[in-house]
């Protein structure tokens, strides 16, 4: 009698569905739209996105540029990664300069105003010099209210402006990508993925990421609950005291703004498993510039913001 072989399992893993769907949304943008791109500031949610481009795309390079806006207040370790990505890749890199669109009437500098607000007036004349129909997001729906709202395609106006109350369906994973002249999307292939997805995929692809984001000594200060770094550019008020901690990132933007986690995790199973059990989402926790208001974020959005 002939053995009976066992059938394959050809069953994905829960990292391979997101995987393949992130993949399938990079595809369905570059066949739709005329010209994308690929917003990239060195932090782990835009290097997850822009391995899963390289994966969409191979071996072929990637078919539209990677854009930072950058603040001038970015963690050093951050921008390194970036350009180490940027190399690796032969990808091209479109850099929109807070502090030049400052010097050129963009955006008006009022003392108050933080660079980190400033990036949304930046990133619009951006998109609009460059005529970008669709601009790559990192965002995730798990990261902050306003982002759940958000759908993988985002229709922005001609004001670059989002509306959460006109967003298009998307049932069964159809995406509309039409626009109108001037207006543009905002297309977030993370969507479904979580913090700890994320980190899972990082540990299984073996990914280059920021040193900040692994436990290392650095000097602190706490402010409004959060440890921000000591610098130049971010001076201590009174009664506020400098300390040396063994901390992390959990996410990764402008220094003046981010927080970091006191955190023994210098590896990435230590970081999944710290993660797994937090209570509070890497924004929620470490990121001043989402404390302004409840709805701190859906306010940025609908300027403009991603």
């Amino acid at each position: 009698m002939i053995p009976v072989q066992a059938s394959a399992d050809y069953r994905l893993s829960h990292l391979e569905e997101l995987e393949s769907e992130s993949i399938h949304i990079f595809r369905e943008v570059v066949a739709e739209l005329e010209r994308p791109v690929l917003m990239f500031s060195g932090g782990k949610d835009s290097i997850v996105m822009l391995r899963l481009a390289e994966k969409a795309f191979y071996p072929a390079r990637l078919p539209f540029p990677l854009l930072q806006v950058d603040t001038g207040l970015d963690f050093p370790e951050v921008l390194q990664t970036r350009d180490n990505w940027v190399e690796r890749l032969g990808a091209r890199l479109v850099v929109a300069s807070v502090e030049e669109a400052i010097a050129t009437g963009v955006v008006v500098d009022d003392g108050k105003t933080s660079r980190n607000r400033m990036q949304t007036a930046t990133l619009l004349d951006a998109i609009e010099t460059h005529g970008f129909t669709a601009a790559f997001g990192g965002g995730r729906r798990d990261e902050e209210k306003a982002r759940a709202k958000e759908r993988v395609y985002s229709h922005r106006d001609e004001f670059g402006q989002w509306d959460p109350k006109n967003q298009r369906p998307e049932l069964w994973s159809l995406y509309n990508g039409r626009l109108h002249e001037g207006e543009h999307m905002r297309i977030f292939p993370l969507s479904n993925w979580t913090e700890l997805d994320i980190w899972h995929y990082i540990a299984r692809e073996g990914i280059e990421i920021p040193s900040i984001y692994f436990a290392h000594q650095r000097r602190v200060f706490e402010r409004d609950g959060m440890l921000l770094s000591e610098h130049p550019a971010n001076p201590c008020r009174d009664g506020e005291v400098v300390t040396e901690r063994t901390v992390r990132f959990r996410t990764v933007g402008d220094l003046t703004l981010t927080g970091c986690v006191e955190s023994p995790a210098t590896t990435l199973d230590e970081i999944v498993e710290e993660v797994s059990v937090a209570r509070v989402t890497e924004r929620g926790a470490t990121r001043g510039d989402d404390r302004f208001s409840e709805a701190a974020m859906e306010d940025r959005k609908k300027e403009g913001y991603f």
